[in-house]
């Protein structure tokens, strides 16, 4: 289904190309979803051959020149018809056609392409097949305006570019702010000194951002040369004493049998026996020859190292912190004239310093956890929250650039961020009104998501905007030389 009407020469009017048997060149430029076709050729004048050059351009994320497939130009009038096919393009994107009318009259040219990945069709309708030159000349279409800039499909299939319809859509109010990206609570956990001691690494290989195993050896505290809370002194008396309560109640379970001891003196024995157990046990679970080791409580990514080698830490003292990266909080600070729009947000978009990457809180699972009710008395500012997952490419601690989504506007035009082009504060785009044909448009802009941005002013609804490579056309354009690219007639 072709999805733009018709498009003549510069906004709609031919090109000025004339040749020299005076008679001005005609061009149409006509989308489907698969293929953009540009083709200029002489008016249709029976008895007369008029060459057509036919540009055709694939789409997708970068528009490429077709570089291999079969078309074929048909040109209808009532019941008549001819037609030609050209197997290969003469040049890549560019296929040279030609066709010689055989009646006058309104008819249509038909494009057909077929390419091993798929085939199309473009229909260009009420074509004028004229009788004669001077008929064809007498009904020559104005000049396109002054402001048209050229950019030929040759020089954008050698670079990124893109362009698409803009068309009104719902949008949203748009609240920018700065912020940061936290831990979620619950997803980190300090590691503490379980004993006194002079720290040391279990394994020097791990480094901030390392991924941690749960029960993964992480530091020993040595406490061999320590005069007061000696680990190695505490464990083996730990270990003397549980021996010597095993031996004891292992010997009062055999006397409170034959009643030689009370049921009281067995007890006490019992008990003094699973303490020392317990003692022993908690002791030894983390021992080792070097001195007291310390494992990590849980899976995750070590976040950070809060002490050094051979530093001497006491019982309870933060060693490191362990960050699970599963739930991240996103959290930013507004200003308090939008707090009455708060209530109404439920998503953000938000750009990172670090890769300058544009996120959105829905595709990533997440949710509005709260906004203040009061304001921060430092700054004097409102906090707002979001919950997001993590999915290994958001690195928690990182300030971002925020667009929370407030009120819906119900008819906005909106453009992608990429098309503009900005020139001492005032923002531009690039409009294509034909295949090869250009207008700069000064724009006035409305909010910013961060992907999309709306459009007050400076373009109309069905136009087409450069989405990529709208600082090669500016470039191109400024250079004031255009190459010359061969179009035949």
């Amino acid at each position: 289904m072709i999805t733009l009407a018709v498009l003549m020469g510069c906004g709609g009017n031919p090109s000025t190309n004339t040749p020299a048997n005076g008679l001005t060149s005609l061009s149409y430029t006509l989308y489907t979803d698969k293929t953009e076709l540009f083709v200029e050729f002489n008016p249709l004048i029976v008895g007369t051959t008029s060459k057509f050059a036919a540009h055709l351009t694939k789409l997708g994320e970068n528009f490429t020149a077709l570089t291999e497939g079969t078309v074929t130009v048909s040109l209808i009038t009532g019941d008549k018809g001819v037609r030609h096919t050209e197997e290969a393009p003469a040049s890549p994107g560019i296929y040279r056609l030609a066709l010689k009318p055989s009646s006058a009259g309104k008819g249509s040219l038909v494009f057909d392409i077929k390419t091993k990945d798929y085939t199309d069709k473009i229909v260009v309708d009420n074509v004028t097949v004229f009788t004669t030159a001077e008929a064809a000349m007498a009904e020559a279409q104005p000049e396109p305006s002054s402001n048209t800039l050229s950019y030929l499909k040759e020089q954008a299939w050698k670079v990124e570019f893109a362009n698409a319809p803009v068309y009104a859509q719902p949008f949203h109010e748009v609240i920018k702010a700065s912020g940061e990206i936290l831990s979620a609570p619950g997803d980190e956990i300090i590691v503490t000194a379980n004993a006194n001691g002079s720290v040391s690494f279990a394994d020097n290989n791990f480094t901030v951002g390392s991924l941690i195993s749960n029960g993964q050896p992480l530091f020993v505290l040595a406490g061999s040369s320590n005069v007061v809370d000696n680990t190695e002194s505490r464990y083996k008396e730990a270990k003397v004493n549980y021996e010597k309560a095993k031996l004891d109640y292992e010997r009062a379970s055999s006397l409170i049998k034959e009643k030689i001891v009370s049921e009281k003196d067995f007890l006490a024995t019992k008990a003094a026996y699973e303490n020392a157990e317990i003692t022993y046990n908690t002791l030894a679970k983390n021992y080792s020859p070097r001195g007291q080791r310390i494992n990590a409580p849980l899976r995750g990514y070590l976040k950070n190292v809060l002490v050094s080698e051979g530093q001497y830490v006491t019982a309870g003292q933060p060693l490191a912190t362990i960050s699970q990266n599963q739930k991240l909080r996103l959290k930013a600070e507004v200003s308090q004239r939008y707090y009455s729009k708060l209530a109404f947000v439920k998503s953000a978009n938000f750009k990172t310093v670090y890769d300058g990457k544009v996120y959105d809180t829905q595709t990533l699972n997440g949710k509005l956890v709260s906004y203040g009710k009061n304001v921060n008395q430092e700054e004097h500012l409102i906090p707002i929250v979001f919950e997001i997952d993590n999915r290994g490419e958001i690195i928690p601690g990182s300030l971002v650039e925020i667009f929370m989504r407030s009120n819906t506007i119900a008819d906005a035009l909106v453009i992608p961020v990429s098309a503009l082009v900005e020139e001492q504060g005032t923002f531009y785009v690039y409009v294509q009104t034909a295949g090869e044909s250009f207008e700069k448009r000064e724009l006035k802009l409305g909010g910013s998501d961060g992907q999309q941005v709306q459009v007050l002013s400076g373009i109309s609804n069905g136009e087409r905007v450069v989405t990529k490579g709208s600082y090669q056309v500016k470039l191109a354009t400024m250079s004031g030389a255009v190459p010359a690219h061969g179009h035949e007639h």
